[in-house]
């Protein structure tokens, strides 16, 4: 782990790039794998609690809720919070609604419960977001969180082939408990990578928490990332929460389990997300976003498609789009950012997770009413929007030099 550690305070890649890319992805995969998990299970969980799909959309994206609340509040406190502590009794704290799950009697407790993950997930996401902005020269900032993000997007496909697999052969109750077993392997990985990396040298912050907000609020470059940030997971919640009832519905007709295998559309994603750095240092920030904004854009019309090929195909576009414009803005945000970084990540991620909640809502409601089709228009504004709020983003020289 020794390497691992040098590697963050250096410019030049090391020997142990590769290892420190690994724990950061392992790191986001077991901290988030619960998010999107129960969406491959969304037709199964209806018909369990017997309602409708907006609703069960909307109680199992709850947890970003949690996460949007979570992510305000570890903001503001980042500066008087250790990291390793934090993330550490943020995983084992996630191991508890997870297991409750199993035995929700109404959708009610349901919600209540995924509200509780997301407290617990965000404050692990927040906190490890911040560590790397701290860790990380400007350099190779680009290359760690886009490994956290391709972490998010490995467990966006494992954790739905998982869950799916759990439920096909073991029930629904069953699922949350082998994901709360996942939750407390994230800490034990934290325990024993995060602790053996040097102390963060951090800078320290000049401004009061409530004062760095209102800053970053007023600079129009980090107030529009906020606003990408709200967009894309706006559309991603509204593409993969409802597109599994049309997967199961005629003429498509997929069974539990082979919804599962659907998802490995995100496998792409893994590979493409990891390239989000060097795209990003290539070409710059807003020209990475547009690309990839015009590639999740450019699978929402195959979604509409009777053919399951032609789904799965809008299906990948869509999920390589929008995570690798997640990986540009995030990092962007933590490149942008001269104080309070912290408070920075939070923010962004607050605004993120609050897109998800309005998004399964909106969506949803769309969805009942009026059907697919209409969704995914809804879809498509938001991709829109955020692609002209992406003229807005430009680093101010300070951002150029390292952390």
């Amino acid at each position: 782990m020794t390497d691992m550690s040098e590697a963050m305070e250096t410019h030049r890649p090391s020997p142990g790039l590769a290892l420190r890319s690994l724990v950061i992805g392992l790191t986001a995969f077991l901290t988030v794998i619960d998010l999107f998990a129960t969406q491959a299970i969304l037709p199964s969980l209806t018909r369990h609690y017997n309602v409708s799909p907006a609703e069960m959309g909307f109680a199992v994206n709850a947890s970003t809720l949690g996460m949007a609340v979570a992510s305000l509040v570890i903001g503001f406190l980042s500066p008087h919070i250790d990291r390793r502590f934090g993330i550490l009794v943020s995983l084992i704290l996630l191991a508890i609604p997870t297991t409750l799950l199993a035995s929700a009697p109404d959708l009610t407790a349901f919600t209540i419960l995924r509200i509780a993950q997301g407290l617990c997930m965000a404050s692990a996401f927040a906190l490890t977001l911040a560590y790397l902005g701290e860790q990380c020269s400007s350099m190779d900032a680009g290359g760690a969180f886009a490994a956290y993000i391709t972490g998010n997007v490995a467990s966006n496909l494992v954790g739905r082939l998982v869950s799916a697999a759990v439920v096909d052969t073991l029930g629904l109750a069953s699922n949350f408990y082998f994901f709360a077993l996942l939750n407390l392997a994230g800490a034990v990985l934290v325990y024993f990578s995060i602790a053996r990396v040097k102390p963060m040298h951090a800078m320290p912050a000049t401004q009061s928490p409530f004062a760095a907000t209102v800053d970053h609020w007023r600079d129009p470059a980090l107030r529009s990332a906020f606003a990408i940030g709200f967009c894309i997971l706006f559309a991603f919640i509204g593409t993969f929460t409802f597109v599994n009832f049309v997967l199961v519905r005629e003429p498509l007709s997929l069974g539990r389990m082979d919804l599962g295998f659907v998802y490995f559309a995100f496998a792409p994603s893994v590979v493409t997300t990891l390239v989000a750095g060097k795209a990003v240092m290539r070409f710059g920030t807003r020209s990475a976003l547009w690309g990839a904004l015009a590639v999740a854009a450019a699978g929402l019309p195959l979604m509409l498609s009777s053919h399951l090929p032609h789904v799965l195909t809008g299906m990948v576009l869509v999920g390589i789009g929008t995570f690798f414009a997640q990986a540009c803005a995030t990092g962007f945000v933590g490149k942008a950012t001269r104080d309070n970084r912290g408070v920075a990540s939070g923010t962004y991620l607050a605004c993120y997770f609050l897109g998800g909640l309005v998004g399964s809502a909106v969506l949803g409601q769309l969805f009942d009413r009026f059907g697919w089709t209409t969704c995914v228009a809804g879809i498509g504004a938001s991709l829109a929007i955020a692609a002209l709020l992406t003229t807005q983003l430009a680093l101010k020289p300070f951002a150029a030099s390292p952390a």
